[in-house]
């Protein structure tokens, strides 16, 4: 999915603000989550962005985390940029492994759009309205004034994100594609790490012990998708839940 977005996703007017057809979404989704293959470069990649972001909606508590709910609101209350440059990191340092790689890559995307967008009319701000519910949200209990409040508030923290992500991930997020490779090479000694995220650590439809034996630095994590991470590639495949 993200391999797509960084692909089209720069030369795409209004990615991510437009939705894709609910009816194929909902097919698509269906076929992802019963482990069948799907080809999303055959879809509208606004189908593609809805998808991820549907993904993204349900991560268990956000891939930013509820427990750092607080602290990520409290962020852009910080004096300058460089205070928020560095407790933005603090608190990426404290997120798990699986959703750090995920961010990066994330952002990796936005900032590619970002940079064109007088071509395709999402500048940082308006990717942070239409980004940022997906990556955090408030508690169930927060009143509509609250929810109003921490929506404007994750928005903003967005925006920064995507217009600092240099400084805050590294220059290395402008080649984080590199080459858009759709394949894995199962190499003893390649030297290469894959991350593989399940949604359910007794996940069963998803056989991953080839990759194991192929690749011993191999890791598996619990999450909501399979991601097989390598230099410069991010292959993500939604597996049941």
């Amino acid at each position: 999915m993200l391999s797509l977005l960084y692909q089209e996703g720069p030369s795409t007017e209004g990615i991510f603000r437009r939705s894709g057809s609910a009816k194929t979404c909902k097919e698509l989704k269906e076929k992802l989550d019963s482990g069948a293959e799907v080809d999303l470069a055959c879809e509208s990649i606004f189908v593609t962005a809805s998808l991820f972001k549907d993904f993204l909606r349900n991560i268990p508590g956000s891939i930013l985390t509820s427990q750092l709910c607080d602290k990520w609101v409290s962020v852009m209350d910080q004096g300058n940029n460089e205070e928020k440059i560095k407790s933005i990191q603090r608190l990426i340092e404290q997120l798990p492994r699986a959703n750090v790689v995920l961010l990066r890559y994330i952002f990796g995307v936005l900032h590619g759009i970002e940079m064109r967008s007088e071509e395709n009319q999402m500048n940082a701000f308006n990717l942070a309205i239409c980004i940022a519910p997906s990556l955090l949200w408030p508690p169930a209990s927060s009143t509509p004034d609250i929810e109003s409040e921490f929506t404007k508030k994750i928005s903003s923290l967005v925006q920064f994100l995507t217009e600092n992500c240099c400084k805050i991930f590294g220059e290395e997020i402008n080649s984080l594609f590199g080459e858009i490779l759709m394949t894995c090479k199962r190499e003893n000694g390649s030297g290469n790490e894959v991350l593989i995220l399940l949604a359910n650590p007794r996940q069963t439809k998803i056989d991953y012990s080839p990759w194991k034996e192929a690749i011993p630095s191999l890791h598996v994590f619990p999450y909501t998708a399979v991601v097989f991470s390598l230099p410069k590639v991010l292959v993500i495949v939604s597996g049941p839940t």
